[in-house]
């Protein structure tokens, strides 16, 4: 199946409710597995947080993550603390590609017993549920943050607690903060003092908490380019947003000032306005919000401006490598991009072929981030449900702000 974008323009003035978070969502999920006084409220409906819910609540022996990388991750080390407790977790072909041995080897190292059925450093695993004491570890940091966010996650329900030095630079930091802020809404206390982390135990019974997940800023970033794609004066409204929000992804507000966007915050809304044009490169590291390369990179090609962007290392190991992806699908589109292990450099523009079909790799954001490309040229977009890992309704959201699909 495809989807054809045919040329479109936006309803300016357009109001669009975003699903909570998925990054929130399935930490909580976590955190309210471990502590089931926890209540969530505007969780995420996306594929990711739905499979990690069925993940805590099932009483099976196989668990199948699919493409949910971040569940993959979450719930290895939350099955290595459910004492007697044995399980297999395994997940798509590309899953059992993509590396987890950073994160197996920490665990193991605190006590637990995992152990890999396939590949060496890949799922599927074998993970039999233990009580940890163990309470030090280190870790390389440089690899993906979400190895990071799983200890701390499983941390306040160790007997000991844990601490835990970080090796290497640290990626993804907004995305550590937001777990241990969410561990100190519960009551949990946290030290982050540069590559230390302490996580004290917390093995009382919880009070009673109720958590609001905060709309996903990454889905945000599709209107982001879709606005900057447009005329002067275009704008949309977005709920339900916080100002001081946890998300990395907010860096979206700063970031596309340097597109003429400019965005208010009100009333848990945030709106975004087309106010000028800007034809100067764009040069971002992204070390700390690599999720939006993907939206950043394709706005410059729809504007036909140069871009170099840095701190991309983690794209290799997503849903696909991103970064061959991009190169790959931008290339067809008549772009002039090269990629590194970390980076990629994208040439002016003079314009978009039509008609072409974006490729998505089983990768939500590929969809996703190609499609604002309908504002300057038709496309067709390839395996377009995919988008149901982190955003569900994004086709029926983009229609109802002008975009002209048909399958």
């Amino acid at each position: 199946m495809k989807l054809t974008l045919q040329k479109s323009s936006v309803n300016s003035k357009s109001k669009i409710q975003i699903t909570g978070s998925k990054s929130e969502s399935n930490r909580l999920l976590l955190l309210q597995a471990l502590y089931s006084n926890i209540k969530i409220k505007n969780l995420s409906n996306s594929d990711d947080s739905n499979v990690m819910q069925q993940a805590l609540q099932t009483s099976t022996n196989v668990i199948d993550v699919h493409h949910a990388g971040t569940a993959m991750r979450f719930l290895t080390a939350f099955f290595a603390t459910q004492n007697g407790r044995e399980v297999t977790l395994t997940g798509s072909s590309r899953m059992k590609e993509r590396p987890i041995q950073v994160l197996v080897e920490a665990l193991n190292s605190l006590g637990s017993d995992i152990t890999y059925l396939e590949t060496t450093g890949c799922p599927p695993l074998k993970i039999k549920g233990r009580v940890l004491t163990k309470n030090k570890v280190t870790l390389k940091a440089n690899v993906s943050s979400q190895y990071i966010s799983a200890l701390l996650l499983i941390a306040p329900k160790l007997e000991n607690g844990l601490e835990l030095t970080l090796e290497g630079e640290i990626t993804s930091v907004p995305y550590i903060k937001m777990t241990l802020d969410l561990l100190n809404q519960i009551g949990v206390e946290t030290v982050f003092d540069d590559d230390f982390i302490k996580v004290k135990p917390l093995n009382k019974e919880l009070k009673a908490h109720s958590l609001i997940v905060e709309s996903d800023w990454s889905s945000a970033s599709y209107y982001y380019s879709i606005v900057a794609l447009s005329e002067i004066g275009t704008e949309i409204t977005l709920s339900a947003y916080k100002e001081s929000s946890l998300q990395g992804d907010s860096a979206l507000v700063n970031i596309y000032k340097q597109f003429g966007v400019e965005t208010t915050f009100l009333n848990n809304t945030i709106t975004f306005k087309k106010n000028s044009k800007n034809t100067n490169a764009i040069k971002l590291d992204l070390n700390n919000s690599p999720d939006i390369a993907q939206t950043i990179a394709v706005t410059c090609l729809g504007l036909g401006i140069k871009c170099h962007l840095t701190g991309l290392h983690t794209l290799k190991i997503k849903e696909t490598d991103r970064l061959l992806a991009l190169k790959n699908e931008i290339e067809k589109l008549g772009g002039k991009i090269s990629v590194t292990n970390d980076s990629l450099s994208l040439e002016e523009s003079i314009f978009l072929k039509s008609d072409c079909e974006i490729a998505t790799y089983n990768d939500h954001r590929m969809a996703m981030s190609f499609a604002p490309l309908a504002l300057k040229t038709s496309l067709q977009i390839a395996d377009p449900m995919v988008v149901s890992k982190s955003y569900p309704t994004f086709w029926d959201d983009l229609k109802s702000i002008g975009f002209k699909i048909s399958k």
